[in-house]
């Protein structure tokens, strides 16, 4: 069981007594809260010739309306949230296709190198077995010319 919390705090010139699972720090930002928007209906004009429920009722307007307007903000953050979520996990899914591409590409160029170092050790004996030839026909023809 959770424990209850008690503060004294002042709102409107009178001290009342708050209790709740909330600590009294926090219980005190709301007196304040409360106070502050007293303070600026206060400076509106005609606002303290009005009845104490006029006062009272305007003030808990107040208080709805930054409510609203807080929950609207918090609903809009909480779907830009879900919105980033989903891009987020879109750019993530993409870099790992992407790295599996890199990964293929990786591989395809290492067996192109391998490749190409078979071929240039192919064409290394092929002008090597043509220089032979070359040199065998040259001698054979030197061969030939003192046979006659």
């Amino acid at each position: 069981m959770e424990s209850k919390n008690y503060a004294e705090v002042l709102i409107g010139g009178h001290v009342y007594t708050l209790g709740g699972a909330e600590e009294e720090g926090y219980l005190q930002r709301v007196a304040s809260y409360i106070n502050e928007k007293m303070s600026q209906l206060k400076k509106q004009p005609g606002f303290t010739r009005q009845s104490a429920d006029y006062q009272a009722v305007m003030v808990q307007l107040n208080l709805a309306d930054d409510f609203f307007k807080a929950k609207e903000e918090a609903d809009r953050l909480e779907q830009n949230a879900r919105e980033l979520e989903k891009e987020t996990y879109s750019l993530k899914h993409e870099l790992i296709s992407t790295q599996m591409k890199l990964e293929q590409l990786q591989h395809e160029v290492a067996d192109l190198k391998k490749q190409a170092e078979s071929y240039k050790a192919d064409a290394e004996q092929f002008r090597a077995l043509q220089a032979a030839k070359n040199t065998a026909q040259g001698a054979g023809h030197g061969a030939h010319n003192n046979h006659r």
